[in-house]
This record gives C-alpha cells, sequence and structure tokens, in this order.
C-alpha cells in the first residue's frame, strides 16, 4: 500500500483523520485530507498507545490498526463465517470471555478458532445457541454475567500455568527460529553489513546449539525466501512451538545509535504476554551481561509476529549496523557465538524453577546437564 505521512493529503489521508478524530485524538472540526502537523502528532500518540513503530508514517501496520479501532462491541455481529473479524470490538469480547473463565486465547482482536470455541463454551453453558456467533442475545448475556476469574489477569495465570507444566527440560520442546528479511528484502545495511545475512548466520549457529541439547528447531524461511510477519505467524502456529525467537539487527539515520533491544506482545492496558516479557528480559540481560552492546531495554509491540503467534514470542535487536561500534562486533564471528549463547542460556532459564536459576551472565553450555539433572 502507499505511505502516507506529513505533508500528503487526498482521501486516505481524511480517512486517517476521521479515525483520530473518532478517537478523541484530534480536535473535532471538518475534516479535510490535509496530513498536517496535527495528524502527525495525533497519529504518533495512536501508535505510542498501540503498541506500533512510533514514526508518523501510516503504513500497513499503522493503517490496520486504525481501522481495528474504529470498532466497540456490539457495533456488529461476530463470528468466523467468512474471514476473521478483527477489532478492538473482538478484543473486548475476548476480555470478557477470559474473565468469565472461557479460555479465548490471547486477547489480541483476533477473532479465530480459540476465540470461537469459547464463545461457544459461553453459550452451550449459559442456554443460548452455540453458533459461535456474538449477536445481541450473547451480547445481553455477557452484560449481565459477573466476572468469574479472580486472584489476576486470566491469560496470565493460563500462561503462567502452561509454562510450569512444560517442564524445565529443554529435550522435546519445539522452538521457531525467524531470522528477519530475506531473498530480496536485505533490511538494514550499513559498514558492508546486511541484516538478512547476518540473522542467516546467528540463526545457524543458534539452531545448531538448540539441536544439541534436543530442542527440535524450525526455520521460518530459507535464504531465498522472505514471507511476511503473518505467515512466519502462522508456521509457527501450524508447528505447535513452545516458542518463537524472531532475529533482527537494526539501523538508524545517526551514527550514533546502537545497542540491543528485546521485544514482546503487548497492547497496553494490561494486555500483554507475560511468558513472552519474561523471555525477553532474560534475553535481554544475557546479551546486556556477556557484550559491550548498550541496554536499550525491553518493550512491548503489537507488531503482527508477536500478536498472531498463540505462543510466547519475542523479537530482538541486537545492535545497529549503521553504528561503527555495533557493526564491528556484528561482523565479528566469534562476537556472533557469544549472542547465540546468551540466547541458549535464556531459553534455559525461562524454564528453570527458581532455586535453580543461576544469576544473569554466568551460566555456560556445560552446565545444562547438571542443572537439568537436578531438577528431576
Amino acid at each position: 500500500m502507499q505511505l502516507y505521512r506529513l505533508g500528503d493529503r487526498g482521501p486516505a489521508v481524511a480517512e486517517v483523520r476521521a479515525t483520530l478524530v473518532g478517537l478523541g485524538l484530534l480536535p473535532s472540526r471538518p475534516v479535510d485530507d490535509v496530513f498536517d502537523e496535527a495528524t502527525d502528532q495525533a497519529l504518533r500518540h495512536f501508535q505510542q498507545d498501540r503498541g506500533l513503530s512510533v514514526d508518523g508514517i501510516v503504513g500497513p501496520e499503522s493503517y490496520r490498526a486504525l481501522a481495528a479501532a474504529r470498532w466497540r462491541l456490539g457495533d456488529r455481529i461476530l463470528s468466523r463465517a467468512t474471514r476473521p473479524f478483527v477489532g478492538d470490538d473482538v478484543a473486548a469480547l475476548q476480555e470478557r470471555l477470559l474473565e468469565l473463565g472461557f479460555d479465548a486465547g490471547r486477547a489480541d482482536g483476533v477473532f479465530g478458532p480459540r476465540t470461537e470455541s469459547a464463545l461457544r463454551g459461553l453459550q452451550r453453558e449459559y442456554g443460548l445457541v452455540p453458533d459461535g456467533t456474538c449477536g445481541p442475545a450473547t451480547l445481553r448475556a455477557l452484560r449481565q454475567l459477573g466476572r468469574k476469574v479472580t486472584g489476576g489477569r486470566p491469560q496470565v495465570l493460563r500462561e503462567a500455568e502452561e509454562l510450569h507444566r512444560s517442564g524445565a527440560a529443554l529435550p522435546g520442546k519445539v522452538v521457531v527460529l525467524d531470522p528477519g528479511h530475506g531473498g530480496r528484502d536485505r533490511g538494514a545495511c550499513g559498514h558492508g553489513l546486511q541484516e538478512a545475512a547476518i540473522v542467516e548466520d546467528l540463526a545457524a549457529r543458534l539452531e545448531g546449539r538448540l539441536t544439541a541439547v534436543g530442542v527440535r528447531t524450525l526455520l521460518t524461511r530459507g535464504v531465498d525466501s522472505c514471507p511476511t510477519d503473518a505467515e512466519r505467524a502462522a508456521f509457527a502456529n501450524d508447528a505447535g512451538a513452545d516458542l518463537v525467537l524472531s532475529l533482527h539487527v537494526d539501523r538508524a539515520d545517526s551514527a550514533r545509535a546502537q545497542g540491543v533491544a528485546a521485544y514482546h506482545f503487548g497492547a497496553g492496558r494490561g494486555t500483554t504476554s507475560t511468558v513472552g516479557e519474561q523471555l525477553a528480559s532474560l534475553v535481554q540481560r544475557e546479551v546486556v551481561a556477556r557484550t559491550d552492546l548498550l541496554d536499550c531495554r525491553v518493550h512491548e509491540k503489537t507488531w503482527e509476529l508477536l500478536r498472531l503467534t498463540r505462543m510466547p514470542a519475542v523479537r530482538l535487536e541486537l545492535g545497529h549496523v549503521t553504528s561503527p561500534r555495533d557493526a564491528a562486533r556484528l561482523a565479528d564471528p566469534a562476537f556472533r557465538d557469544t549472542i547465540a549463547e546468551a540466547v541458549l542460556v535464556a531459553v534455559q532459564r525461562l524454564y528453570l524453577p527458581a532455586d535453580l536459576d543461576p544469576p544473569t551472565g554466568v551460566m555456560r553450555l556445560p552446565e545444562f546437564a547438571e542443572a537439568l539433572s537436578a531438577s528431576r
């Protein structure tokens, strides 16, 4: 799609402005078709609130988020009769189902099979036609019913319990590695380095280490392919993966920008992947402890790969190729080995019980067998 930014005009810009007015981010006045400074600021506010890249540009992600934000629960009948509905109304329905004790999965705003199954369960339990459609009768029931799940957010409790039940041992677990970009899309470039090539090499090093400790490892792409983020998420979902690790490096207009950052799913208002956040924090701390990369911390985002995966997913930005300092390190094979080791240790630490979890930056590969033996 065409990108829209400051200075552009036309019907699409008028539509964006109308949505921002409806959300209360622009003053209610006759809507014109000019992408002015007020529109730019309102869009950046919206992007920040929705966990998007705050760039003031209406690209595919921002446009989809704006379209989803128009809907409130009750505005339309929701079902999976045709294509899945996407919107804030779906997220509100999922939150309500979770509060009532029905497993709708993550409140990601996508009306998928898990949401439909949870809705049918509610309808059966409360004497409604179990058709998986959220119409007037189901809406009335949702408004009348009180909350059942207490003691924390329902999905947070489920994620924590699933992690506990999976056990401390890595053998048998499935991890999807997602080297960013690929094919003709080389990603960020600088100082003779290409993002796609760097993350392919990192994925190979990490794949070898994970396989050595018994993890089944799958890659979302080959050297010559570049699936969309939605396709990568679908691949992980179809594989029944336990975790997804998306590998990237960053770029910036300024050569002074540098450092490593980790991202997990989070849409604000308490909607987040708790285990994803935990894994992102572990990876970030291990990489920072084992290297001299600047700590750019952990952040929540609603990027498609993070939002559409049904398991904890983390995106790693492992340095800036436009920084002379970071680029020199990323070009070093030994440094890439250090990164791979840090990520491997973080994955293991995610599953270890608290009494066996070692301090950040000290665990080494030979210690895995001892830690696993002690946990059984």
